[in-house]
């Protein structure tokens, strides 16, 4: 009894994939089948240059089988905590730059606007931290980004959670 063996010389070479192969996927095919991102607006009552003193903790229905309710409430909890820590202190120096903004020709503002600046970064080094643990292991991306208002025409900072895309096993490096 005789094995057909392929030709040897053949077996490892690489062939390269011409682009109109149909197993290739663009970038734009994958990301018109991801879901639209989950908005998550401020649930406060105080907003400080478009950030809001806290997020809800409410569980999206979008996100179920995605993430365990717990965990998704941990995550909120931490940027909330964040935002405890941080917030008030920004208040009262919003305080003090308006009244002593006639005074100091708007100045006075400044310390405020530095303040919130890193309140933002820090939520958004928390963000980081929290994708790496976990996030991007459940195909999740959450980010703070600025949007417009629906009830106005003012910006406020929301937590984006997106969908990342799927990439097939069979497309090539």
């Amino acid at each position: 009894m005789s094995v057909l063996l392929p030709n040897m010389a053949d077996f490892d070479t690489i062939y390269e994939l011409e682009e109109e192969d149909e197993r290739i996927v663009s970038e734009e095919h994958l990301s018109r089948y991801c879901p639209e991102p989950v908005v998550m607006r401020g649930a406060g009552h105080i907003t400080v240059f478009g950030l809001s003193n806290k997020f809800d903790t409410e569980f999206p229905s979008v996100l179920t089988g995605k993430v365990a309710p717990e965990e998704f409430k941990t995550s909120i909890s931490r940027v909330n905590a964040c935002l405890k820590k941080n917030l008030p202190i920004n208040v009262k120096w919003l305080l003090c730059g308006c009244l002593c903004c006639c005074c100091t020709v708007g100045c006075s503002l400044w310390p405020v606007i530095c303040l919130n600046k890193r309140t933002r970064r820090s939520i958004q080094k928390l963000l980081e931290w929290e994708n790496n643990r976990l996030y991007h292991k459940l195909g999740l991306h959450w980010k703070l980004s600025k949007r417009k208002c629906e009830s106005n025409n003012m910006m406020e900072y929301v937590i984006l959670i997106e969908f990342l895309p799927k990439y097939p096993i069979f497309r090539p490096d």
